[in-house]
């Protein structure tokens, strides 16, 4: 039985204007994926509409780091969408009250990303 291939989605419209003005601001690819925390070859792929990846999980990195985007996180007050999805991706360590906090925090938090 064959699997269905998967299809690229496109950026909203916001948001890939906000990725194309970071390039632009940058002058290049490397230097925004750098800033994203993935490759240059995702920025080109979202930037060309060919991303297969987790296109909404993208917009949010994109709208937390290029758009100022900020959430209520109830460990760490105001901060930005990509470090709240930077917080929730870390591991959990014993020998971080913070990290611990924010490990059981998380789980129950309104800004928790889509597993």
């Amino acid at each position: 039985m064959a699997s269905t291939p998967k299809l690229p989605k496109a950026l909203p419209p916001d948001v890939k204007a906000a990725l194309e003005a970071a390039v632009k601001r940058h002058k290049t690819q490397s230097a925004v994926a750098d800033e994203l925390g993935v490759s240059a070859a995702v920025v080109n792929n979202l930037l060309k509409d060919r991303y297969l990846g987790n296109t909404a999980l993208m917009a949010e990195r994109i709208r937390g780091q290029f758009m100022a985007e900020t959430v209520e996180c109830p460990v760490q007050g105001t901060l930005s969408r990509r470090n709240c999805l930077d917080n929730q991706a870390r591991p959990l360590v014993f020998t971080n009250a913070t990290r611990v906090r924010l490990h059981h925090a998380c789980k129950t938090c309104p800004n928790r990303k889509e597993a």
